[in-house]
């Protein structure tokens, strides 16, 4: 099997269970997997192929836990750009529903592009509109190409604006015909074994545009698959307001009563979520989807994470829709999340008991790395660095100006204090994908300009 070797890093931060981080040290990987990490000076000195990671910091790859990668083409929409959540998702339904299978698979390689970039190397996306031909192996098959380690939730929605939803009747799907595809997702692309590449989640897309029956049919569908569950909860007051006058019980309680709680389980946002909530997640291993830069973004407010962790709630990070955040940098979200957490706690009633303690670097790049694989049920295999796990590795250039004065004091926290810096390195399963700041398995410059084309005409098409 051909090897890799990470060799004489500056420090390697590897959120393994003990927190250890090593100085002048090496990785060696043999294959996909991780097999040896130790001081520099006791490992080989050669392999298949070596990086000299000479004053560089590396971490496990970035998990990213909740997004809307088709999104990407419509960022900044102008009518749009200061709506709350609901008013948003109705200004942008009609511009998604001429979404094309080209659209999809070339804004999922952007958005892909973007996360790779900031050292993420494993992604879920929230699919949940398919007009024109679309099918979320589009994504899929994007996600191969690029070289990400993908979990593609196939979202639905089956309520429309006649019945009492959001959406307009035109973007939404028949219950049968979601449940067969998602059947037939599964059993075409779904890979539970370790250190898979692809997995597919089961994701009505949100109480306010499916049924109650979908709902549960679809928790009944994954758990006979033995895939995981998702969907969007507790995201703003008008969220929570839809849920007590249409079911008439919070998101969370609602959740339970359809069977949407439990270890398989993790949610998007929960920033209206309440004591009992947070409580009913804990007792039941349920995970969240954080996604602090989206939350501010629509003012939908801040979620109560100090709390929710300290329940011992799973929590991991999201960037969100790309039209939600306008940006997919994980490091950067990791970063708002440490600053929001802690700017949050000191606006609420009783002031902040931890105050900059409230979260920590260290904290932040464990929400981004091992929360994220706990969150997908796969603590498993990715999001530490340890012999025995997936060979996803980030490397940033402790010589580069934003850790300027900081990395010399302290390497791991200058990572989330100093500005998000892009990766020099990013590896995904053994495959070295960005090399020195560059992609090795697609054209970036190409795919921009061929994204920017079809978001003009996307846009063009939703004013007609």
């Amino acid at each position: 099997m051909k090897t890799l070797l990470i060799r004489n890093a500056a420090c390697i931060a590897t959120q393994d269970d003990a927190g250890t981080e090593l100085r002048n040290a090496s990785i060696l990987v043999r294959g996909h997997t991780i097999e040896q990490i130790g001081a520099a000076d006791a490992m080989p000195l050669m392999a298949d192929e070596v990086i000299d990671a000479r004053g560089h910091l590396v971490v496990p790859g970035l998990v990213n836990t909740h997004h809307h990668m088709y999104q990407s083409l419509t960022r900044a929409i102008p009518a749009v750009q200061d709506a709350e959540l609901f008013s948003w998702l109705r200004g942008l339904y009609p511009i998604w529903a001429g979404l094309t299978p080209e659209m999809v698979r070339v804004s999922t390689q952007v958005a892909m592009a973007e996360l790779l970039l900031s050292g993420c190397t494993t992604s879920s996306d929230h699919l949940y509109l398919y007009p024109n031909g679309v099918r979320l192996d589009d994504s899929i098959e994007a996600a191969r190409e690029i070289g990400m380690r993908f979990t593609a939730s196939r979202g639905s929605m089956s309520v429309g604006q006649s019945q009492g939803g959001l959406p307009p009747d035109a973007v939404v799907e028949r219950e049968d015909a979601i449940l067969h595809d998602t059947r037939r997702l599964i059993e075409t692309w779904h890979d539970a074994a370790h250190g898979a590449m692809t997995q597919v989640a089961v994701a009505p897309c949100s109480p306010f545009s499916v049924s109650r029956e979908l709902m549960r049919d679809s928790a009944e569908l994954a758990r006979a698959y033995g895939v995981r569950l998702h969907t969007h909860l507790a995201e703003n007051d008008h969220d929570i307001a839809y849920s007590r006058e249409k079911f008439g019980a919070t998101p969370a309680e609602y959740a339970e009563s359809l069977g949407w709680l439990g270890a398989d389980v993790w949610h998007a946002h929960c920033v209206k979520l309440d004591a009992a909530g947070i409580g009913l997640f804990a007792r039941s291993g349920t995970g969240v989807a954080h996604c602090p830069c989206s939350n501010m973004r629509l003012a939908s407010g801040i979620a109560p994470v100090r709390r929710i962790l300290d329940a011992g709630v799973p929590v991991g990070l999201g960037v969100d829709g790309s039209a939600s955040n306008d940006g997919a940098h994980l490091l950067g979200e990791a970063r708002q999340a440490m600053l929001l957490a802690r700017v949050g706690r000191a606006l609420e009633p009783f002031g902040c008991d931890r105050g900059p303690a409230e979260m920590t670097a260290r904290d932040a790049l464990a929400l981004a790395t091992r929360g994220g694989a706990r969150v997908l049920g796969r603590s498993h295999d990715i999001g530490q660095i340890a012999p025995g796990y997936c060979a996803d590795l980030a490397l940033f250039n402790l010589s580069s100006l934003g850790f300027a004065g900081g990395a010399v004091h302290d390497p791991v926290g200058s990572l989330l204090l100093c500005a998000s810096a892009p990766a020099a390195y990013t590896v995904v399963n053994g495959r070295v994908v960005v090399r020195q700041g560059r992609f090795t398995t697609v054209e970036l410059e190409p795919l921009v300009e061929r994204h920017n084309r079809l978001a003009l005409e996307l846009a063009e098409a939703g004013r007609r």
